[in-house]
């Protein structure tokens, strides 16, 4: 399994230099589009994350999504897995976006809070709407209009997500429903944290009553004393990636941090594993599609993105990566379907959230450009990276 949020520091050169804003780096609005291919040449290439869209149960190679796509439109799609880490890919493609230089990539997939860097450099384009009706009717409302891309103009979800607590029932021997209840003496060395900056705050920072869509420095510092208090202490065992699967399947970990994708697929094998939304809220995420500057297949890729806004699309795409749908209306498609286990899917909360769970979530603001370096700084000590 792979970690859909990436590490901090993998691609540090060009993290700091996105930190800095170097003006440099900025690329103006009329300087992103270059010469649009698509009337004529049927192809794009679309980066995205490994295990990030369905595959045929008797040959992964296929993809049924998007070779109905293929057909449907006569567009051959480039797909590749090579998004391994936000940072890494930011430090892949940005030499190219800073020069004003095409990338060789018409559509790719990263974490907001990378894709907020994106925009503020002025690294991707607009996209026209009028080729996407369907993301105009059917995109999530709590996913419409993030703080660094007000109406979504320059992205659009893939797929979203909750952070949240998972923990072993059994063995812990009680629910857990609240962030502090990590705390408990008797969970102590038994509690791991995500070690990602971006990944880890706003929970922690809900946890303090704090309205994570316009947290403080205040706040931030707040919360790294709180950490920092805990390692020091031997409470919180250590930080993870998405290794936290292992440590708590294993048991050497009773409870964490943890992403809602990545717990439904270990309840398949252990439903003594349970994943919550804390009283208090925690965080919803997403990972979006964007159009780099200069892709040379800017409206085909826009069409693509439009497909999988399709609800039948969406839903079939949901059915197998079990992230939460950013098409709620996919719901209903998987509710219908004749096969059970397809069908139960619609009722899951981690997939489609109910009322009571959207009132606990938010989209916590991204951490600006001028406050990058120094929380980093800060986290980074903390965490040990």
């Amino acid at each position: 399994m792979f970690t859909r949020r990436s590490l901090l520091g993998v691609g540090a050169a060009f993290g700091a230099l996105a930190g800095c804003g170097v003006p440099a780096a900025y690329v103006a609005p009329g300087d992103r589009a270059g010469v649009d291919l698509s009337a004529r040449d049927k192809r794009l290439s679309w980066s995205n994350w490994p295990l990030y869209i369905d595959t045929d149960d008797e040959d992964d190679t296929q993809r049924p999504t998007l070779e109905a796509f293929e057909e449907r439109t006569g567009i051959a799609v480039d797909y590749v897995e090579e998004i391994n880490d936000n940072d890494e890919f930011f430090g892949k493609i940005g030499p190219a976006l800073m020069n004003h230089q095409q990338t060789g990539r018409d559509l790719v997939v990263v974490s907001d809070w990378m894709c907020a860097r994106f925009v503020r450099l002025g690294w991707v384009q607009e996209m026209d709407r009028a080729r996407q009706p369907n993301v105009g009717r059917h995109l999530d409302p709590q996913l419409r209009s993030p703080a660094f891309d007000p109406g979504r103009a320059c992205t659009v979800p893939w797929q979203s997500g909750i952070t949240g607590i998972a923990y072993n029932r059994r063995k812990v021997g009680r629910e857990i429903r609240r962030v502090a209840d990590l705390w408990a003496d008797d969970l102590k060395g038994r509690v791991t944290l995500l070690s990602g900056l971006d990944e880890a705050f706003a929970l922690l920072m809900q946890a303090n009553g704090v309205d994570v869509t316009r947290w403080t420095a205040d706040d931030f510092h707040t919360v790294c004393d709180q950490v920092a208090s805990r390692v020091r202490a031997g409470h919180i065992r250590r930080f993870t990636g998405n290794d936290y699967i292992k440590d708590l399947s294993s048991g050497d970990v009773l409870a964490c941090q943890a992403y809602s994708g990545d717990v439904i697929q270990l309840q398949a094998d252990d439903p003594d594993i349970r994943f919550v939304v804390p009283e208090e809220g925690a965080e919803l995420w997403s990972e979006s599609l964007m159009i780099p500057n200069l892709a040379r297949h800017k409206a085909s890729a826009e069409r693509l993105v439009d497909h999988y806004y399709d609800p039948e699309v969406a839903a079939e795409l949901a059915a197998w990566v079990n992230y939460v749908c950013p098409v709620p209306a996919a719901r209903d498609v998987l509710a219908s379907a004749k096969d059970r286990e397809t069908a139960a899917l619609a009722e899951d909360p981690l997939i489609f959230p109910d009322d009571a769970m959207r009132a606990r979530l938010a989209v916590a603001r991204d951490i600006t450009s001028g406050e990058r370096h120094e929380f980093a700084r800060r986290w980074n000590g903390i965490v040990g990276l």
